[in-house]
């Protein structure tokens, strides 16, 4: 069992209700119609403001528990709670949810703007209102320049920053990103991860990111989770316990690379694990 964080031992000692976290997993599993177990019961609490990373093999269920946290994908059984509501009651918490998939999926017809507001149009946002939410998503990705351009004139940085941007715009408090950045080459993947610390840092948001990269789960991280295979499962939680903002040099120091030694021997681990549940 995880240790309390923080935030709850200072509660308690102070004798104050502990901070309601933004994300519980109660012995939530996945196992499909053909018998497919494709995570086994997973516990896991993420406190709001946290920056959580799901590493791990291939196959090992990230994208799953991802899918069932945003409500795409439902438990076989167990619960998942949103500031201490059912997922499909979020509204009710009066805080919002975004997800940014793999690839942008933009629509190639619209302008980045049309892009952009596209959930604010279907969630019936005046026009007026949305216009200016936009304005400020693409402002906070630095497009703002680029609001008349369509997908096809733009890189694939840049087309992720649209995909960022279209996220921002529904304003949300959880932000769950799904390799959001593996496609792209190392000089813009660096680039993009810096900025989404300095967005979340600045939204105060909470994030969970999913990634095949240990330098880019070290860098961006407050905790690590990783996850075997065959099936998906938790085996190790680790803290990342180094100051904010991280610039470019915190990847050059000793710390750094310890903490990439740490998850490169958990990850291998967890690959052993899997090759021995084949």
């Amino acid at each position: 069992m995880r240790e309390p964080s923080p935030e709850a031992l200072r509660a308690a000692a102070s004798g104050a209700e502990p901070p309601m976290p933004a994300l519980e997993v109660l012995s939530a599993h996945k196992t499909y119609p053909n018998g497919t177990i494709a995570l086994q019961p997973v516990e896991l609490t993420v406190q709001e403001g946290e920056f959580i990373t799901l590493l791990g093999p291939s196959g090992c269920g990230k994208s799953t528990l991802l899918k069932m946290v945003a409500g795409l994908l439902p438990p076989t059984d167990g619960r998942l709670l949103l500031w201490r509501k059912p997922v499909q009651q979020l509204d009710e918490t009066g805080r919002r949810m975004a997800f940014v998939f793999q690839s942008p999926t933009l629509m190639p017809w619209a302008t980045v703007a049309a892009n952009v507001r596209l959930p604010l149009d279907l969630a019936g946002v005046p026009r007026a209102q949305a216009e200016q939410r936009v304005q400020d998503a693409l402002a906070l990705v630095g497009l703002a320049r680029f609001a008349a351009a369509l997908p096809r004139n733009l890189s694939g940085g840049m087309q992720m920053r649209v995909s960022i941007a279209r996220s921002l715009v529904v304003q949300p408090q959880l932000l769950l990103m799904d390799e959001p950045f593996g496609a792209l080459d190392e000089i813009t993947r660096h680039k993009l991860d810096a900025e989404l610390l300095s967005l979340w840092r600045e939204k105060k948001l909470t994030v969970i990111f999913v990634t095949h990269s240990i330098h880019e789960a070290v860098f961006l991280s407050t905790r690590v989770v990783m996850m075997a295979a065959r099936p998906g499962r938790i085996v190790e939680e680790i803290t990342i316990d180094e100051p904010y903002p991280r610039t470019p040099d915190f990847m050059v120091t000793p710390r750094f690379a310890q903490y990439a030694r740490q998850l490169q021997d958990s990850l291998l681990r967890a690959s052993q694990d899997t090759e021995e549940a084949l």
